[in-house]
């Protein structure tokens, strides 16, 4: 909140979807110093239904999504709201990862985080709709236009790619704005995170296909050769309990090995994890 109530656009309409209250998160949104509106589901009900709850109440023009885990600089609503001067269009802020100094930073999620925000830079316009994410933004007209966030989505992932390409199918183009970027403290922090959070977002790419159809998203990366192989080996069969045992072996190796062997251990177990969540052929089976 902090960071919002630092802002410098003039006319910022707070809305926080609280979806499923454990803790104190409404006595903390009480006292804070930035007018806010909250909107409460006592019991979890997605995050799909979270957007589109706080979309539904917003009374401005331009809609920004800010995942609770951002930290947006003074600049960021400011910046979002300039880009919708013109033609319809969705923009979207990088977020880049704030990591706690450990095995994992430094042999993997720094490197990682460096490659992508590079890579994404890059993307040619017609594929920047595939990086729409938790720091974007449309006006609301736009977003009327498009249609609430699906609610076929209900664990975690591809809730939001699925809203960037209906953007993309209905011709309006998506821009990556620098000026847009922010923190993010909800980065994975272990090798444990990340391949569950890879396997999840492999198994709920299946919705996505059944929406839009396979291949629209692109194919699903097959590395080849003897890397491949390694990959598929261990991706064979695999549920989210055997990801998880993997996953934790690999952190406990971290401080032991090299970086560039605790790099390997660390890819080797996010990419198994995302094809094995894809392959699972029923996500009621039971795996190990």
């Amino acid at each position: 909140m902090t960071a919002l109530a630092a802002q410098t656009h003039p006319d910022l309409e707070v809305i926080v979807v609280l979806d499923g209250v454990i803790d104190d998160s409404e006595a903390v949104l009480a006292a804070s110093p930035l007018p806010v509106r909250t909107i409460v589901f006592p019991e979890n009900r997605g995050r799909s239904a979270a957007l589109n709850a706080g979309f539904a109440a917003a009374t401005g023009d331009v809609l920004i999504r800010c995942d609770d885990d951002l930290e947006p600089p003074r600049g960021w609503a400011a910046a979002h709201v300039a880009g919708h001067v013109g033609a319809p269009v969705g923009i979207v802020g990088l977020s880049r990862n704030v990591y706690p100094d450990g095995p994992y930073a430094r042999a993997y999620g720094l490197r990682a985080d460096e490659l992508f925000t590079a890579q994404a830079y890059q993307t040619p316009p017609e594929r920047a709709w595939k990086h729409w994410a938790g720091n974007v933004s449309v006006t609301r007209e736009t977003y009327d236009r498009v249609g609430p966030y699906s609610a076929a989505y209900r664990t975690y992932g591809w809730e939001d790619v699925d809203w960037g390409y209906r953007l993309h199918e209905q011709s309006i183009p998506v821009r990556i704005d620098p000026a847009a970027e922010c923190l993010h403290h909800g980065a994975s922090v272990s090798t444990v995170i990340r391949s569950q959070r890879a396997y999840l977002s492999g198994a709920a790419r299946h919705t996505f296909e059944k929406q839009h159809g396979v291949g629209a998203a692109g194919r699903v990366a097959r590395p080849g050769g003897a890397w491949g192989g390694a990959v598929r080996t261990l991706a064979r069969g695999a549920g989210e309990k055997r990801v998880r045992r993997f996953a934790a072996f690999a952190d406990r190796m971290l401080p032991l090995v090299p970086r560039t062997i605790g790099e390997k251990l660390v890819a080797l177990s996010v990419e198994s994890a995302a094809i094995a969540g894809y392959d699972r052929d029923d996500p009621n089976r039971t795996l190990i």
